[in-house]
This record gives C-alpha cells, sequence and structure tokens, in this order.
C-alpha cells in the first residue's frame, strides 16, 4: 500500500510541478525583457581585510533634518551654508539649521517615478566661483543657480544635440577653480535616472553613439563657459557616474559604477580612450589610465578629501568572502532577462542587501581607510561623503535625511 501511495504522489507532485512549470516557462518566453544585457567581465571582488575590514563606523553618524530632505544627493558648502538637490526636484539651502527651498530647474507634479522627467532630479552640485551654484539635473541639463536670488541660468540643455544625440542621463560635474571648464558625465543614452537600475543590470556601455556606423559611446564631456562649447573627452564607459578634478587640476577621475572601478583622464584633450584617468596638463597631456580597479562596491560620487585624496561613496558592496549577488549575476545575462521578465526594477531592488560603504583614497589611489554601515541601519543608501569642518556630510540617493560623521571620533 505505501509503495502505491508514494508512486501515486510521485506522480501527483512530477503532474503539478509540470502544470506549473510549462506555463511558466511559457510566459518567461513570450514576455518582453526591457533590458538587452551583456556579459561583464569583473575580477573577483577585493577581500574585505586590512584597512577594508568591515566595520561599524558609519552608525556612529547622525541623522540631520529627518523627513525634511527626500534623497539629498549631492551636497556643497559655502562657509557654513549647506546647499543640496532633492528627490522632489528641490535646489535647497541649510543656514543655521533651517530649511529653504531655494530653486527648482523642473515643475511639479513630483512623487512618482512617472513625475520624475518633468519634476527633474539635481544630482551633482559645486560651488563655482562667486559662490554660484552648477547644478547637474538628471533630467533637464547642466544648470548655473544663483544661491541669493535662486534664479537658474542653463547652461547645457539636455535637448542640446551632442554628437547628434541627446543627453539622457546628466549626473554628476567637477568645475575648474577658475569655473572656466565644467567637466560632467551623461550616464547613458538609453536610459533615464529613473531606470538606473536597467542601467547596471544591463551592463553595456550604451553611453553617447559618436556615430552610429562607429558605435562608440560617449560619457565625460567638458563644458566651456567662455566659449560655450561642449567637448566630447571620454568613450566606451559602463556608467559612468561622479567625476572629480585633481586637486593640481591636471587631470579628471571618473567613476564607472557598474565595473566597480575608477578611471583618470588628462584635461585639454580630444583624445578617445577607453581608459581611466584624463589628464589635462603635464607631460602626459591626452593620455589616460586606470585609477583604481576592481573595487570592493559600486561607486557613486567621489569628492576631495582634506589630506590630498579623494572620498569615495558606495550604496552596493561586493562581499569577499560572501556572495555578491551582482558578480553572481555579471556574466549570466539569461537570469537578468528572467529577472526583469518577470519583476519590477521596484522589486528586484528590495532584493539587493542594504550596505553603506564610504572609503577614502590616497592621491595615488590607495586605499586609506573605510567606513562602512552594513544593512544600513543609519546610512543607507549612500550617495556622496562631502567633507566640511571635519565632518563627513553624507548624501543619500532615497533616504529621507542627510547624515553627518564626525572624523575626529570615528
Amino acid at each position: 500500500g505505501s509503495t502505491y501511495s508514494s508512486k501515486v504522489f510521485r506522480v501527483t507532485f512530477l503532474t503539478l510541478a509540470v502544470s506549473v512549470a510549462v506555463p511558466l516557462l511559457g510566459v518567461t518566453v513570450l514576455l518582453d525583457c526591457p533590458i538587452d544585457p551583456q556579459p561583464i567581465s569583473l575580477k573577483e571582488p577585493p577581500l574585505l581585510t586590512g584597512v577594508l575590514e568591515p566595520n561599524t563606523k558609519l552608525r556612529k553618524a547622525e541623522r540631520l533634518w529627518e523627513n525634511q530632505l527626500l534623497g539629498p544627493e549631492s551636497i556643497v558648502s559655502t562657509g557654513d551654508v549647506l546647499f543640496t538637490g532633492t528627490a522632489d526636484g528641490k535646489i535647497i539651502k541649510i543656514e543655521d539649521g533651517e530649511i529653504q527651498t531655494i530653486a527648482r530647474i523642473g515643475h511639479g507634479p513630483c512623487g512618482g517615478r512617472e513625475d520624475e522627467p518633468t519634476c527633474g532630479r539635481p544630482l551633482g552640485m559645486r560651488v563655482g566661483p562667486n559662490n554660484t551654484l552648477f547644478v547637474a539635473d538628471a533630467y533637464y541639463g547642466l544648470y548655473e543657480v544663483d544661491p541669493d536670488t535662486g534664479e537658474t541660468k542653463v547652461l547645457v540643455s539636455a535637448k542640446t544635440l551632442i554628437e547628434g544625440q541627446k543627453l539622457s542621463f546628466v549626473n554628476d560635474l567637477t568645475v575648474t577653480r577658475d569655473g572656466r571648464k565644467i567637466y560632467f558625465t551623461d550616464s547613458s543614452s538609453k536610459w533615464q535616472r529613473r531606470d538606473y537600475l536597467f542601467l547596471v543590470m544591463e551592463g553595456t556601455d550604451d553611453g553617447r553613439q559618436v556615430s552610429p556606423s562607429q558605435g562608440i559611446s560617449v560619457l565625460l564631456l567638458e563644458y566651456d563657459t567662455v566659449t560655450k562649447e561642449v567637448k566630447v573627452l571620454m568613450v566606451g564607459l559602463r556608467f559612468p557616474n561622479g567625476v572629480q578634478l585633481s586637486p593640481a587640476e591636471d587631470f579628471v577621475l571618473v567613476q564607472e559604477t557598474t565595473m566597480a572601478r575608477i578611471r583618470r583622464r588628462l584635461r585639454c584633450s580630444n583624445l578617445l580612450s577607453v581608459t581611466f584617468r584624463y589628464y589635462v596638463s603635464g607631460l602626459m597631456k591626452g593620455g589616460a589610465d586606470m585609477f583604481v580597479e576592481n573595487m570592493p562596491g559600486l561607486p557613486d560620487n567621489i569628492r576631495l578629501s582634506s589630506s590630498g585624496g579623494y572620498w569615495v561613496a558606495m550604496a552596493v558592496v561586493r562581499p569577499n568572502p560572501g556572495f555578491s549577488l551582482l558578480d553572481f549575476l555579471s556574466e549570466k545575462p539569461w537570469i537578468k532577462r528572467m529577472i526583469f521578465k518577470l519583476l519590477s526594477q521596484e522589486t528586484v531592488t528590495k532584493f539587493v542587501p542594504k550596505y553603506s560603504l564610504v572609503v577614502e583614497l590616497s592621491e595615488t589611489g590607495s586605499y586609506k581607510r573605510s567606513f562602512h554601515d552594513p544593512n544600513g541601519v543609519t546610512v543607507a543608501y549612500v550617495s556622496e561623503a562631502h567633507e566640511h569642518n571635519g565632518h563627513l556630510y553624507l548624501g543619500s540617493f532615497r533616504s529621507p535625511y542627510m547624515c553627518r560623521l564626525d572624523l575626529q571620533h570615528v
């Protein structure tokens, strides 16, 4: 009797499994996939040992203006006044603890994902000479904002055709001390900021086409505030994100998020290059190289540190030892296709472990120290570390607050 019942069970179980699997397989074959992922070769992530050893130092940060700031992505300061741009399209001034909206580049309504293109999303922000603010809005382009009057002036509209294409995802910028040159990234020619997860998962250097026949993508650009010219400086990048001029202004660093690395590029050259430090003057003018390879996470913004090095913020880590979902999926485009046929970006985001990591690099790109918040308990979705008066002000692309870490006590 028991043999018969176990046979019946097996047959019933198999029948059920097949009846569920076959339609599911049919559905996944028939469903469209929004992305066309490419296999990416990443090296094994660096071991989280030595200065990269996990800790909970970021948890010592204090949350500021909780529920008054939504996604303060980038932070700048003039004197003791802070400025940031938020997910509801506002450019905000914080003086004596008081929050004031000084400008908007887009217009309401703001709130949902579908509102972003009209609402605008201020991302990278810098202070130029005369304390003017330079702002990269993901949807509208490059702007100059008067911090006193709130007047906004368009420098490079996202509608401007550059090498035959409009800007699709203006992300970060860095400005020379004299305010003459602005270096900025356009992260994709295909996806907008609201679809950044598609951009990461697709893994292509979709960038900007120099010409349809060449199929080369372009992602580091230079704007001259005097001649009003835009030049293309770097091509073939996968999700170029944060940018930072070196203290001597002889090269520009570009974070390549999907590849977990930073490239360096010399300034003042039209050289098209697929490496990553862009030199702007000196003996290496026009050359380029890799600055940091195989980082322990996906780098977002990069800013100067007071020691002459750089602060790099990462909201996704590649644990080693441990399981890195990003690395696991990198060479398996078919799994990515299945995932995005069945799940929304918002749902997929929930499966990505929360982990905030800020590293300080030396001027040569070696790791000096690291601050962690495993599970993003205090500091979540970190996007930038801005050093000011002995503190790190920590931006976030989706938390409803800013954080501040006292560097004397970590």
